[in-house]
């Protein structure tokens, strides 16, 4: 991913409304970040528990999305599996995050979940940059290319049915394909 600055993320937002993305926690870490390690940029707002964010090329273009975490309940001998890196956490290590679809369906309160790594760090467990607390990630005969391919086009899904675009995308992945 290319690097982004506070201003290009707040621009991006396409399920808030303009306000909402003007009050977005955005880290100030930005110019620190391995960019040329990250597939997406994730983060959760340090004040508030239930809210993160997430920045991705979508369509050729950045967009970033405001994802509420629900609410878990403790479960230290629990696991559970990121649905883009397929790490495998115990406990609270993988949070089900749901966005607000764009435009009429959002306006109507639909909404698109996913389980997520809950620290957003799905590229660099993918690459072994950052190594789960205990569980792990599977052993696989997928090359960290292909893996990176798996995760963006799983990203890439979830963005399609948040911004109501699943027909159009299919089309395209399909003519990809052949």
């Amino acid at each position: 991913m290319d690097p982004v600055t506070e201003p290009d993320l707040r621009a991006a937002f396409v399920n808030c409304s303009k306000g909402e993305a003007q009050r977005a926690y955005i880290p100030r870490d930005l110019a620190e970040r391995r960019w040329a390690d990250l597939d997406f940029l994730g983060w959760r707002d340090p004040g508030t528990l239930d809210r993160s964010y997430l920045a991705a090329v979508h369509d050729g273009r950045l967009v970033t999305v405001a994802l509420r975490v629900a609410q878990q309940q403790r479960k230290f001998l629990a696991r559970g599996m990121c649905s883009l890196c397929l790490t495998v956490h115990p406990g609270n290590g993988v949070s089900l995050m749901t966005g607000r679809r764009t435009g009429k369906a959002g306006r109507n309160g639909d909404s698109v979940g996913v389980y997520l790594c809950s620290d957003l760090d799905c590229s660099l467990y993918i690459r072994g940059i950052r190594k789960p607390n205990t569980g792990g990630r599977l052993d696989e005969t997928l090359t960290v290319d292909e893996q990176v391919a798996r995760l963006t086009g799983k990203l890439t899904a979830f963005l399609d049915r948040l911004t109501d675009r699943p027909a159009d995308r299919a089309a395209d992945r399909a003519a990809v394909a052949e």
